[in-house]
């Protein structure tokens, strides 16, 4: 008689985080075994509903190319009609949110924040931040210090960076990566022994999560987040089921922590009321990310004919009719639920060698902070520390003593799906100077992020990775659909690489420049015919994942 052998079976090991990316300086600090088990096991948890839910994008994406315009859900009307539900709202040190400042985490940008006098900090790793393992991780430490106030910095050349005394500082924020990015210098390894790259959002929050939410609290404030690119609101219960495990799981009181969600996509827009529910217990408000939102529009339409084309970048202000749709939409969902409404960011910055240049972007930063004010905006968003007076006057006029504006409801705000969807209202043109400053700015852009910056001054704008998508994604589709400017130029593949020419013929090179890297992306994310859906995606695979030295691997 014969036994039939029984295939061999590989036993179910602990999930487990390696590090494949290089050591550099206090980076062992940060990637301790206890917190790479902490980021292992939320992977464990959640990269399976990750999956599923960016799954979910394709599919949605595919239907609005093929005609279906976006609406608001019939299967989740009864939560937009239900009055009753509020969200958690402000948490400690969240009371007043009135002028916050934005920027990326290295060390001197960490100083500068802290110093700059605004309420809060929305700290950032994702789109002021090129994802570099040097960034990411380096940016975790500053975070650390930051929250102890051991934070300082020395440039090369000795200038000192030091934080000055003060009564208080700014409400950290941070913001992690989107659900859609992934960090390539380390790699999940699940139960089974499969190998996967881990994912930037779950990395970014556990590590920060794991070393300061206690410190956090012991200060006074608390674990607080901005959720960047969400899509809807199963996106949101995701962010919720992590922030509810991780509570649980270091012994984080439940609803501690508290998160404020971007609205920067289109599909979001339409599930606002659905959003702050799933997040309810630990909801403190949205945010209008503008510029985000302009690509969002131009990525899921872009396909959709002349109704959905937009004019030169410049001409999408926040009074055209579709944009004031959402806002409006905005601060009214906001105060009925209790929520926080927190403004945008222009992009105009001072130049404090060009006083004419300055006081023009205080010019457009009080208009705008002005409108989003009488709008009934709790706060809004700079980009340096010297707009902060700015800002802080115009909300200081409307708000007065009053912390925030909760108590304007807007109630005779009804925005319906076609207003949100009315493109044409932008009642723009295209011009040939405006095919040439996306064409110059994106590449401008793609070359100081290839170097690590994530956070560019062109042009006395301050650009970031959402309005480089702007640029870029308007080249794609202005291309794809036969544009003429108003000048009666055809933007074509091969007018738009006379523009590359013309820029290259203009930039002042310097030996240590990824102009030739940044020209291939972007022939790659706008002149290719098939569009890829960031533009941060094959440029960090293909130019940003920095190999380890030799040596075994870290596993933890």
């Amino acid at each position: 008689m014969t036994t039939q052998s029984r295939p061999e079976t590989t036993p179910d090991r602990a999930p487990a985080v390696r590090v494949d990316g290089p050591h550099h300086d206090r980076f062992d600090e940060v990637l301790t075994p206890e917190a790479l088990a902490f980021v292992a096991e939320l992977h464990a948890r959640f990269s399976g509903p990750r999956h599923e839910i960016l799954a979910a994008r394709m599919r949605r994406r595919t239907d609005v190319a093929n005609g279906r315009d976006l609406s608001f859900r019939e299967d989740t009307a009864h939560i937009r009609e239900d009055r009753s539900w509020r969200v958690a709202g402000a948490g400690p040190g969240l009371e007043d949110r009135r002028v916050e400042i934005t920027g990326p985490t290295d060390r001197k940008m960490t100083v500068n924040a802290l110093n700059s006098g605004a309420r809060v900090w929305l700290a950032d790793l994702e789109d002021a931040t090129s994802p570099t393992w040097e960034n990411i991780i380096g940016g975790q430490v500053s975070l650390y210090d930051a929250i102890r106030n051991q934070i300082d910095f020395t440039t090369p050349e000795g200038k000192e960076y030091r934080l000055t005394p003060r009564h208080n500082r700014p409400t950290i924020v941070m913001r992690p990566r989107g659900w859609h990015l992934v960090e390539k210098h380390l790699t999940f390894v699940n139960r089974q022994g499969v190998e996967m790259s881990a994912s930037g959002s779950l990395v970014d929050f556990g590590l920060y999560f794991f070393h300061n939410a206690q410190r956090l609290i012991d200060n006074g404030t608390g674990p607080y987040f901005y959720l960047p690119k969400l899509e809807g609101h199963l996106e949101a219960r995701l962010w919720n089921d992590v922030f509810t495990f991780a509570q649980e799981r270091l012994g984080i009181p439940h609803g501690t922590v508290r998160a404020t969600v971007l609205i920067e996509t289109i599909p979001a827009a339409f599930e606002m009321d659905e959003i702050l529910y799933e997040l309810r217990e630990h909801a403190a408000g949205l945010n209008a990310g503008r510029w985000d939102y302009i690509f969002s529009i131009i990525k899921n339409f872009r396909q959709r004919g002349q109704r959905f084309i937009l004019p030169d970048r410049s001409e999408i202000t926040m009074t055209v009719p579709f944009m004031r749709a959402y806002t409006e939409l905005l601060v009214s969902t906001c105060h009925q639920r209790g929520a926080p409404a927190i403004g945008g960011m222009s992009a105009f910055i001072p130049n404090r060698r060009d006083p004419e240049a300055t006081e023009n972007a205080l010019a457009k930063v009080r208009a705008d902070k002005r409108r989003e004010a009488t709008d009934g905006f709790d706060g809004s968003w700079v980009a340096h520390p010297d707009l902060i007076p700015t800002a802080q006057a115009e909300f200081d006029r409307v708000l007065g003593k009053h912390p925030n504006q909760l108590f304007l409801l807007r109630e005779e705000v009804h925005v319906t799906a076609a207003q949100l969807l009315d493109i044409p209202s932008a009642n723009g043109t295209v011009s040939d100077h405006g095919v040439y400053d996306n064409v110059s700015i994106a590449l401008r852009y793609i070359e100081a992020w290839l170097r690590g910056n994530g956070a560019v001054a062109i042009n006395n704008l301050m650009e970031d990775a959402a309005t480089a998508e702007i640029s870029r994604s308007q080249i794609w589709q202005w291309i794809h659909q036969g544009t003429i400017t108003h000048e009666g130029t055809p933007i074509t593949r091969d007018a738009v690489e006379g523009l590359v020419d013309r820029v290259l013929a203009e930039w002042e090179r310097t030996p240590n420049d990824r102009v030739s890297d940044a020209v291939d992306v972007f022939r790659e994310v706008a002149l290719e015919p098939e569009f890829p859906t960031f533009l941060t995606l094959g440029a960090y695979a293909r130019y940003l994942v920095e190999p380890a030295p030799e040596r075994e691997p870290a596993i933890a």
